[in-house]
C-alpha cells in the first residue's frame, strides 16, 4: 500500500515540487540542480525510499553544492528515520 502511494506521488511529481519543497526546508538549489534531483527522484525512487542510496547520494555529492547537498543528507536522514 505505502508502496503504490508513493509512486503514485512521484508519478504525478513536478519539478515544481522539488524546488518548492528545498526552498520551503532552506536550500536554494540552481536550475541544473533541481532538475538532476528530479530525474534522480523519478528513476530511483524506489531505491531512495526502500533500499540503499548510498551511489545516488554519492551522485549528487559531487554534483552539487557542498552546503546543499549537507542540507539535503539531512533532510533524507530525518524523514527516513521518522518514516521508517
Amino acid at each position: 500500500m505505502k508502496e503504490k502511494l508513493i509512486s503514485e506521488y512521484v508519478k504525478r511529481m513536478t519539478i515544481d515540487d522539488v524546488n518548492n519543497f528545498a526552498l520551503k526546508n532552506g536550500i536554494i538549489l540552481k536550475d541544473d540542480e533541481i532538475k538532476l534531483i528530479y530525474d534522480h527522484i523519478k528513476t530511483n525512487w524506489h531505491t531512495i525510499v526502500f533500499g540503499n542510496p548510498r551511489g545516488i547520494l554519492d551522485d549528487l555529492k559531487s554534483k552539487l553544492d557542498n552546503n546543499s547537498y549537507q542540507k539535503i543528507e539531512a533532510l533524507y536522514v530525518y524523514f527516513k528515520n521518522r518514516y521508517l
